[in-house]
């Protein structure tokens, strides 16, 4: 899948429009409010351990596109056409996790393909004080997250979770196996008009590998129902006339965040919204709090939503 005009370019990604810096900027804002904020927490002389988990890492850096991208293969519903931009080399997620200070104490940069882990080793050269706090780990980000979440002790330790999916490959399982930890923040980009309202046909009849991969995203399969009603209206001669009406993306928004509400202990109330260069969204970008102590969730929820206010 290349929903967010990935591509590799040997040292990084390729990606297209200003939504990429956007949805970054947020993040790298987050994580230096964050290491500010938990710095002797709970207490000065045993402060959590705190953690960035980026599961979908790529190389590290990402580089804007030099041209429209396009396909016109069926199957790859989540291409976005790119911009003519060229700003050079930028940094990824990873980098820019990495030059927050104070630093957290591991990072964790979770990458399925084997040529961008080895680009990604390059970070403990780049970046040597924080060599040994680097874990890249290659496979699949549901099963890596999950074993993380059920496998670690998170009574003295916190972490921040970037979900930055290439389309729907993130799993319900998956972002309720966060919740759960009530020890981990989640900043996760939800495939609004790029993947989900794509699925979703106007007909209402939708093929069931695609249905099960809607519900392997939602948690459950009663999203038809949400997402779809049919009006019935009688004519002047008197016959009766059905129509499938389709939820608009505003709905499936609402009913996503809704879903999240149902596993973590806070969630900001308005995502940002990215938009291509046509002023169509793509993506919501959501935030949810793993912690359940009533304090910790408003000061989250405060730097967060004050930071997503400008993507409205």
């Amino acid at each position: 899948m290349n929903s967010k005009n990935r591509r590799s370019t040997g040292a990084s990604h390729v990606f297209g429009g200003d939504w990429t810096t956007q949805k970054l900027n947020v993040l790298s804002k987050y994580l230096k409010s964050y290491t500010i904020a938990l710095k002797n927490k709970p207490t000065p002389d045993r402060p959590f351990r705190k953690a960035f988990i980026d599961a979908f890492a790529g190389t590290g850096c990402r580089s804007p596109t030099r041209g429209a991208l396009a396909s016109s293969r069926q199957d790859d519903l989540f291409t976005e056409l790119g911009t003519p931009d060229s700003q050079g080399l930028l940094d990824g997620s990873a980098r820019l996790a990495l030059g927050i200070n104070p630093p957290f104490d591991n990072y964790i940069f979770v990458e399925k393909n084997a040529s961008r882990c080895r680009q990604l080793a390059q970070l403990k050269r780049d970046f040597p004080a924080l060599g040994s706090a680097i874990d890249i780990r290659r496979g699949d980000a549901n099963t890596v997250i999950q074993a993380i979440c059920s496998r670690t002790g998170w009574s003295r330790r916190r972490a921040v979770l970037f979900l930055d999916p290439y389309g729907m490959q993130v799993e319900w399982k998956t972002i309720a196996a966060v919740a759960k930890t009530k020890a981990i923040d989640l900043w996760l980009l939800f495939p609004l008009g790029i993947g989900v309202n794509r699925l979703l046909t106007r007909s209402g009849e939708i093929p069931d590998s695609w249905r099960q991969r809607l519900t392997a995203l939602l948690g459950t399969d009663d999203w038809y129902d949400e997402f779809y009603k049919v009006e019935v209206a009688s004519d002047l001669l008197g016959d009766i006339n059905e129509r499938v009406v389709k939820a608009s993306m505003d709905v499936i928004g609402k009913y996503f965040l809704a879903r999240l509400r149902t596993v973590f202990a806070a969630v900001a109330a308005e995502p940002g919204v990215l938009r291509n260069s046509s002023n169509n969204p793509l993506y919501l970008l959501c935030f949810a709090v793993g912690n359940d102590n009533p304090r910790a969730q408003r000061v989250a929820l405060r730097i967060a939503s004050y930071l997503l206010k400008d993507l409205r």
